[in-house]
């Protein structure tokens, strides 16, 4: 595949798993063998579409109207950087907490490396500790 053709799968990537939820996307689109780093609010590593989907599930039952927008996107080889926003509103209680209804903003960046048109490795940085700031609970310590 060429740069670009990697470029557009990122892209379809956030646009079909995050703002879509579409989990048949998870299972085309990352290899069975793949692996990604970052992702998840614990740091394990996540091994394959069968581990990856649950945590997609996870972020979106939390965040049902979450919407990514891809700010920048650019290649070189079989590697993709994207850099990302998102806004949602903490709605569901997927992340062990109850929900709070609370808007929240955040920023990440995401490098991933692509083969044969499936992500084999991502790596993600993202603010989850300006995410749970900005879900957790109030002043007084009660949700809002």
């Amino acid at each position: 595949m060429s740069v670009e053709d990697n470029v557009r799968l990122a892209r379809r990537w956030f646009q079909e798993v995050w703002n879509e939820g579409r989990m048949e996307t998870v299972h085309e689109l990352f290899a069975k063998d793949g692996v990604a780093t970052g992702q998840s609010e614990h740091g394990e590593t996540i091994h394959g579409p069968e581990h990856f989907a649950p945590l997609v599930q996870r972020i979106r039952g939390a965040f049902p109207d979450i919407k990514v927008t891809v700010e920048d996107a650019f290649g070189a080889d079989d590697r993709v950087a994207v850099r990302w926003s998102a806004v949602m509103t903490h709605k569901g209680d997927h992340l062990g907490m109850p929900a709070t209804n609370r808007l929240a903003k955040i920023s990440g960046i995401s490098i991933v490396r692509v083969r044969n048109g499936q992500l084999v490795e991502g790596w993600d940085n993202w603010d989850q500790l300006g995410l749970m700031k900005q879900i957790g609970p109030g002043e007084r310590g009660e949700a809002a």
